[in-house]
Parts: C-alpha cells; structure tokens; sequence
C-alpha cells in the first residue's frame, strides 16, 4: 500500500489529524453532557410543577398504585363466573367503536390523499397554494381528538358522530403529512407522458401516481386503524360512545362493578391485538410484495 502524499505548501508542517479528531470527539461530548443536563433540569423542574399543581399528592399516592389492578384483578376472579355474560353485553359496544374507527380511517385517507397530491411539489394542481395546503394539515393533526369531541360534543351532543368527524379531523392531518412525503418519491415520468398527451390533472394523478404509492398508503391507513381504535375507545369517555362510554360508566361505580370493568379490558386487549397482528401482515405483505 502506497503512503499517501502531503501535497500543503513547501515548508508546512501536515495536520494533526488525530489532535483535530479528538478536540471534535471532545466537543461533541461536551454538547452532548449539556443537552442531557438540560433535559434533566426540564424533566425535574416539570416534576416539580406537577406534584405542586396536584397539592403535592403524588408521593402520597405512590403506595396505593397497585390498589385499584389488585382489587380489580380479585373482584374478576371473585365473580368470573359473570364474565361470559358481560362479554357478550359490552360485544355490540366494542363493535360500535371498531365501526367508529373504521370510518373514521378510510374517510381520513380519502380526504389525506387528495390533500397530499395538492401540497405534493411537481404534483399539486395549483403550486402556489401547496403552503396553504400544508398548514391546514398541520393545524388537523396539531389539534387532539379529544378536543375536537368536547367541541362537538356541545355542538352536535353526545354520541358516535362526534368522535367519528374527531377521528377523521386529526387523522386527515396525520395521515395527509405521510403520503405527501410518499408522493414526494413518486416518479415524475409517467405524470409528464400523460401531460404531453393532454390528460386532465385527475387523470394523471389517479392514472400515473396513484399506482405508484397506493401499497404505502394502504400500510400507513392500516397503521392509523390501530391508533384510531384507541383513540375511539379513549373518546368514549368525554361521551362519545363505544366501549370506552361503558368503560367510564363501570368505572365510575367503584367496587361491584369491577369484574365488568375486567370483561371490557379484555375485549379492548383482544382486539387491539388481533387487529395490531393483522395489520402488521398485511403492511409486511403490501411494502414488500409478498
């Protein structure tokens, strides 16, 4: 092996390159040791905040933080001759969330979509409006769900339609900010062949990127399904419907109820499973061709 050359100015002395990579190596420990000293003084200044906002009842309550899954647990297996009956009972209320969740999915990647093509650059139908575009889905996904329910709550009343236009509201944002980024990779010459032939702006787009991206933005809807039937289960407690209503009715009764409380964990579990592990083989089967 050859030595490599110093070709600097006659009389120069070469580099110390070990010297330079240990004063950056230095450096960067040093940048580092801050950032973590500066997310420990956040973290413990925001403890602190907390445990004062709650009239300092956090250490007081650490010991009783098993309380309620022991007495839970012991009420199920006290009575776990009723979890059959309960099961079936709160059944039709799990179906309504998946439902809520279902629709609120598939009208969030419809709208997502459309909205990801107009703030696509080399894609959009009106360029000059792609930062408009962009900042409405910011604002969809920066606004929680939650909200969004209380809001229509008062407006509409209780009831699966609210969280159903919650859903769909915060999933268009999320979902139209990853299949912009998915368009973004979409190759351009097939759009340009249809242009030259004097296509409309729809038909390129439905024609030639369409079936370029359609498997990722099957993996991501699906993906979103998964979170959307949490977050239905979770809206149910601000009132509307689904499982997580009868969730909030069980649990506000306290003692006697508690073994409902346990059949309605249960369905929840199931089905966050069942549906995690179908949608990971169908995601795995769509980005890979399998």
């Amino acid at each position: 092996m050859s030595d490599i050359a110093y070709s600097g100015p006659p009389g120069s002395r070469p580099p110390d390159m070990r010297g330079t990579y240990l004063a950056d190596v230095q450096k960067r420990r040093l940048y580092s040791g801050l950032l973590i000293l500066l997310f420990v003084l956040v973290f413990a200044s925001g403890f602190i905040l907390a445990d004062e906002r709650n009239a300092g009842g956090f250490w007081d309550g650490l010991p009783k933080l098993f309380d309620f899954p022991s007495e839970l647990i012991a009420e199920a297996f006290e009575k776990s001759a009723n979890l059959p009956g309960h099961l079936a009972h709160y059944f039709p209320s799990l179906v309504e969330t998946v439902n809520i969740a279902a629709a609120s999915t598939l009208l969030g990647a419809i709208l997502a979509s459309m909205l990801s093509l107009l703030a696509t650059r080399g894609l959009a139908r009106w360029p000059v409006l792609i930062p408009l575009f962009r900042r409405m889905m910011d604002i969809m996904r920066a606004v929680p769900e939650v909200v969004i329910a209380l809001v229509l709550i008062f407006v509409l009343g209780g009831g699966p339609v609210a969280a159903m236009i919650a859903i769909t509201f915060h999933t268009t944002g999320a979902l139209g900010k990853l299949f912009s980024e998915v368009n973004e990779n979409a190759d351009l010459r097939p759009v340009e062949g249809l242009s030259s032939v004097g296509s409309t702006w729809l038909q390129r787009m439905w024609f030639a990127v369409i079936p370029q991206v359609a498997p990722n933005y099957l993996s991501y809807s699906l993906m979103r399904f998964e979170i959307n039937i949490r977050a239905s289960a979770i809206l149910g407690f601000v009132g509307s419907g689904g499982i997580g209503y009868d969730l909030r009715n069980a649990m506000s009764w306290g003692q006697g109820r508690y073994d409902e409380v346990a059949a309605i964990f249960m369905l929840l579990l199931v089905t966050i499973v069942v549906v995690d592990q179908l949608s990971s083989f169908y995601r795995n089967r769509l980005v890979r061709g399998a």
